[in-house]
């Protein structure tokens, strides 16, 4: 890793040389609006916080960014259009801020030059970001027509985008890839809790550099509105598949969700929690944690249930305020405010309304600011002991 190099290429009858060169790590950088949005932010009122300090401080040569500009395919292309830019203020005004966050930390963590491939598109759903070998498994998704005419086709369609905006870099030198989506899969929580390892596998096999790291967000509360199903659930199922295969791992944002904003402006924490996770599982730093509270066990004693926990070694902690997420229900299924409290590094909580506990939910809605972390900052996921329907 270093730079800037200069690489001169020779033939009897030419010489191309290619300046300012660096080697380093690459990243792939995926998703839906949450990935894709600028540091800029988007007009009228989508902001990120720290924008203005953010960009003015952006002049770092060590870090180079590339967007992959949007393109839907019913085949699978070899070229795409897009260009290396040195990182700078009046190039990363219009670069993905979770990418960018996510690359700053590793540049400094690191010390070594890192390469961001931006290949996002927002309100996109996850199937068209699969080729058509990943849907093996998956026979409830209905591929598009071969034949199909180009203007005919739908960012929405299943392998589109796979086809335009992945394949076309399939192969270059990466380290690994970090994904926001799953917003627009919401509705589809049981499908997405496969679907999820599903595009890592395909990538990569498609990649067929072996198993490479993928580290995705999970969506964070937002008010839906009453109509389609509790995001919770989705949440659930993007917690469950963060165990499905190994080198893959889920960056929780509980706390930073915003009720009437689907793009939260903490695109700071968003990145710098993707970056621990690299740091950590990728290259090996230590000294910190990188995932937040994940229920281990829950014992129930009387009408009182106690909670253990994983990734909280040093204890729990709700930064000195009251604990509101925690709901207990008998078994009726009829969830009621349980009134909880830290005991080291677990949870004790009941409530005067159920007598038999047989559930414990945690902040287990649409929108709801998480307030459980481990003493480090990380928040815990929402999250339930039971498996009923609603």
């Amino acid at each position: 890793a270093g730079g800037p190099f200069t690489i001169t290429v020779e033939a009897p009858d030419t010489t191309i040389t290619l300046d300012n060169v660096l080697v380093g790590e690459v990243w792939v950088c995926s998703g839906q609006s949450n990935m894709e949005m600028p540091l800029a932010g988007w007009p009228p009122n989508d902001t990120i916080m720290y924008s203005a300090e953010t960009i003015a401080s952006a002049s770092v040569s060590e870090i180079r960014l590339f967007n992959v500009q949007r393109k839907v395919s019913a085949e699978p292309l070899t070229g795409c259009s897009g260009n290396w830019e040195v990182c700078s203020p009046s190039t990363v005004d219009q670069f993905s801020a979770t990418a960018y966050f996510f690359g700053l930390m590793l540049n400094k963590s690191l010390g070594i030059p890192v390469g961001l491939i931006n290949t996002s598109w927002g309100g996109t759903r996850i199937e068209p970001w699969i080729s058509e070998a990943g849907f093996k498994n998956f026979d409830w998704v209905k591929l598009p027509d071969k034949n199909i005419q180009q203007e005919k086709l739908s960012p929405q369609t299943p392998t589109v985008l796979y086809n335009a905006m992945i394949n076309p870099i399939a192969g270059y030198g990466i380290r690994g890839a970090i994904w926001y989506q799953g917003e627009s899969n919401r509705n589809e929580y049981r499908e997405y809790e496969k679907l999820m390892p599903g595009l890592a596998l395909n990538w990569r096999a498609m990649w067929n550099i072996g198993d490479f790291p993928m580290y995705y967000v999970q969506i964070a509360p937002f008010d839906y509105g009453p109509v389609g199903a509790n995001s919770a659930f989705l949440r659930e199922a993007q917690l469950k598949a963060s165990t499905a295969i190994p080198n893959f791992g889920m960056a929780c944002i509980m706390d930073i969700g915003e009720k009437d904003c689907i793009h939260p402006a903490g695109k700071k924490i968003t990145g710098d929690r993707l970056a621990y996770l690299a740091l950590a599982k990728t290259y090996g730093k230590k000294g910190f944690p990188c995932e937040g509270p994940v229920i281990d066990e829950m014992k129930i004693e009387g009408s009182q249930v106690k909670l253990t926990f994983k990734n909280a070694p040093n204890g729990l902690t709700s930064f000195g305020k009251e604990l509101t997420c925690f709901e207990l229900a008998g078994a009726n299924k009829r969830f009621y405010p349980a009134q909880a409290f830290i005991t080291g590094t677990g949870i004790t909580l009941f409530s005067p309304f159920v007598g038999e506990p047989a559930s414990v939910r945690y902040a287990f809605k649409d929108f709801i600011i998480g307030d459980l972390f481990n003493i480090e900052g990380l928040p815990a996921s929402s999250f339930r002991t039971d498996d009923w329907d609603q």
